[in-house]
């Protein structure tokens, strides 16, 4: 655990921690939402400067660890295809699908290419027109805008040998799911500010009233977080249940119109499986319209692929805060970072990961 005189802020950081505990009269649970969060929470040991009876808990909040294991085997499928050119970020390469990874396919001579920008998998596939290149978009509604502006920027520019393997998917409907699962007790969420500065805050605002769970827009900083849990902490002790912004240097309540604009143009919602969670309703996005046509689906037999799990894996019990990853029979033994057997081991902002790397010692330490 980090000491407080550490922190770059320190100050902050402990009259926030005093005001928490002469603000707390009895337990609260609060999710984080982001993995980004999760990383800081551990890396920084925020949940173990709080009061013994606030607790947090880690949602899904890596767009990585949630997107469906079949949808992991459709870009297997298509970056195996030897017309194929399959384009994504670096850190899906690793995570399992049913039989094996991104990596092993690109291993055995599959073109797979890891791209920065989804205009990059646009710009390679005007370039290699006897090429199909396939962009495999996967994010929430962070990364959402950049894909669709690829899309859009392929169709207007004719470029017909690019399609997307679409994997977004939405955070309210996940938060929405996991207030009403009857084996989860969640009673504040902090929400994902780079969400939210895409979205803005007045999604929130009718699942914070449905739910009576106050919900704190934050950052990433020990400030922020810390900001975000006081100011949790007195809703639920006032017994108020409303949305909260504390990241205004960032984020708007009507969020960034041009980018909600261009995801309204180019996508629609969509029922989507997320990973060891299940279907969710309206919970991810799907290419409407004009735009179907360079959908992956209508190009490549893969609609119809099905997939499995490792039977053992708790990763869905993580996403839900159900479960903490130290209770996973596999964690650091039979999964871990090199040898990962579920989505949230691999990814950079996966929970596993995390507790991988800060909480494996007994003593708390990472090793």
């Amino acid at each position: 655990m980090r000491l407080v005189d550490e922190f770059r802020d320190a100050a902050a950081v402990r009259s926030l921690v005093a005001a928490i505990e002469s603000t707390v009269t009895r337990p609260w649970t609060l999710m984080e939402i982001c993995g980004g969060q999760t990383h800081a929470i551990l890396k920084f040991g925020l949940d173990q400067l709080l009061p013994a009876g606030v607790r947090l808990v880690h949602g899904p909040g890596c767009p990585v660890c949630v997107t469906p294991i079949e949808m992991i085997d459709r870009a297997l499928v298509i970056a195996a295809r030897p017309e194929a050119t399959l384009c994504t970020f670096g850190d899906m390469l690793r995570v399992p699908g049913s039989r094996e990874d991104l990596l092993s396919v690109k291993a055995r001579g599959g073109d797979v290419r890891v791209v920065y920008s989804p205009l990059d998998a646009v710009e390679l596939a005007r370039a290699r027109p006897e090429r199909e290149v396939v962009l495999f978009a996967v994010g929430f509604e962070t990364t959402a805008p950049a894909t669709a502006l690829a899309i859009k920027t392929a169709a207007a520019g004719g470029v017909g040998n690019f399609s997307a393997l679409v994997s977004h998917v939405l955070v309210p409907p996940a938060m929405h799911a996991i207030l009403a699962a009857p084996d989860v007790q969640i009673d504040a969420f902090l929400a994902a500010g780079h969400v939210c500065t895409v979205m803005g805050t007045e999604g929130y605002v009718a699942l914070a009233r449905r739910h009576g769970a106050p919900i704190v827009v934050t950052g990433f900083e020990p400030v922020d977080l810390l900001a975000g849990v006081l100011r949790a902490i007195r809703q639920l002790e006032a017994g108020e249940a409303r949305v909260e912004n504390a990241y205004a240097r960032v984020v708007q309540a009507g969020g960034n119109p041009l980018a909600r604009a261009l995801l309204d143009e180019v996508f629609e919602p969509v029922d989507r499986a997320w990973r060891g969670v299940g279907v969710l309703p309206r919970s991810g996005l799907a290419l409407r319209g004009a735009y179907r046509g360079f959908a992956a689906e209508e190009r490549f037999p893969i609609a119809e692929l099905r997939a499995r799990e490792h039977p053992e894996c708790i990763a869905g019990h993580v996403l839900r805060g159900a479960k903490r990853p130290t209770d996973c029979p596999l964690f650091g033994g039979e999964c871990t970072p090199t040898r990962p057997r579920g989505a949230p081991m691999v990814s950079s902002e996966g929970a596993c990961a995390a507790y991988y790397r800060y909480r494996r010692r007994a003593d708390g330490e990472g090793a």
